[in-house]
């Protein structure tokens, strides 16, 4: 199976998402649209844009990205609380159709600011059912006649979709990502998910989760194609594996004088997979050959917690041995974010795909 690689797209309300440099109309339509425009130039699938309450809408900003570029595909990241799933559904579908079938979604049911939108928090195991329950309404939506469903969270009599996602070949509709490294997330994932992406762990704690998720796949009666893998991680790459390392070890320095605006959200260290990431670096600051864990400790959290720092020879080697554990799915970034897809485009993926 060949290999996806993507990017991310820094939908924010505020400047210096992760440290970047872009300020004056960081969050225009025309900045972003240079973004996905470097993305089809430089050789990237497409990118990730994240959601959380309070950012621009990422919905409408992949829509207005697509509908400006023409192989760019938009990994949308939406919540279940966010939307009733019979009207994502319709929306994906038609957005999907007018692309010609380059939608892909990011389910996301970590905890957020529900209350703000109208929502009720509910503990894990709430927001995993409630989870699963959309992704099943939402699949069926996209490839039944009539769907009746009547679930503990949601319930759907009679829908249909008038217009439904592009189906060509092995494709029936948008791939669906999900990640989440708690019992109940992997549960979800194993039974519904079409990719489950992990965070920058090191390659046992990859390949542990692996051999899990396919063995939990069994027990709970996939019914869907079998799952597959992806990573999400910052790629920190410079011309030589020293300049990489003197620069890694300068940009964590400045993160914790706090001289830069990183994100800190709380919220995000009671998840599992955040704690994982960051008990990484009771392990070492560095794991396997180039896997740097010191950001976590200074506000460097989220998906980008840990870092594969070094050259372009360097970061492939350690992604193709991603890559031979069964990783499909990548997604990268760094800092700044537009020059980065250029280099990094133009150096690291070519290695990636020789």
């Amino acid at each position: 199976m060949s290999a996806e690689y993507l990017w991310y797209i820094p939908n924010q309300a505020r400047p210096g998402h992760r440290g970047d440099d872009a300020v004056e109309g960081h969050n225009s339509l025309e900045t972003l649209t240079s973004h996905a425009e470097a993305l089809e130039a430089h050789g990237w699938g497409g990118a990730l844009l994240g959601t959380s309450w309070g950012r621009p809408d990422t919905f409408t900003v992949a829509t207005a990205l697509a509908a400006r570029t023409t192989t760019f595909k938009p990994l949308i990241a939406i919540r279940p609380g966010y939307w009733r799933p019979a009207h994502f559904a319709s929306a994906a579908a038609t957005l999907d159709h007018l692309t010609g079938g380059r939608v892909l979604v990011n389910i996301v049911s970590g905890q957020d600011d529900l209350a703000a939108y109208g929502d009720s928090e509910g503990d894990q195991a709430h927001r995993y059912a409630r989870t699963r329950e959309f992704m099943q309404i939402t699949r069926r939506l996209w490839t039944e006649e009539r769907v009746t469903f009547r679930g503990e969270h949601f319930a759907v009599t009679d829908s249909a979709l008038e217009l439904r996602p592009v189906a060509e070949g092995e494709r029936r509709h948008p791939r669906l990502y999900f990640g989440g490294a708690s019992e109940a997330a992997e549960r979800v994932a194993a039974a519904e998910a079409d990719v489950q992406l992990f965070w920058g762990e090191p390659l046992d704690g990859v390949r542990e989760r692996i051999e899990r998720l396919r063995k939990l796949s069994e027990e709970v009666g996939r019914e869907h194609p079998p799952l597959e893998f992806g990573l999400r991680i910052t790629t920190f790459v410079r011309d030589t594996t020293e300049q990489a390392w003197a620069d890694a070890e300068a940009k964590v320095a400045t993160m914790a004088a706090g001289n830069q605006e990183y994100l800190r959200d709380a919220r995000r260290r009671t998840a599992v997979g955040q704690q994982r990431l960051l008990d990484l670096a009771a392990r070492g600051e560095v794991l396997d050959d180039n896997l740097y864990t010191a950001p976590g400790r200074f506000g460097g959290g989220g998906a980008g917690t840990t870092w594969l720092v070094g050259s372009a020879e360097d970061v492939a080697k350690s992604l193709r041995r991603y890559r031979e554990l069964g990783i499909t799915h990548f997604v990268l970034s760094d800092t700044p974010y537009l020059p980065e897809i250029k280099r990094q485009g133009d150096r690291l993926l070519p290695l990636l795909r020789d």
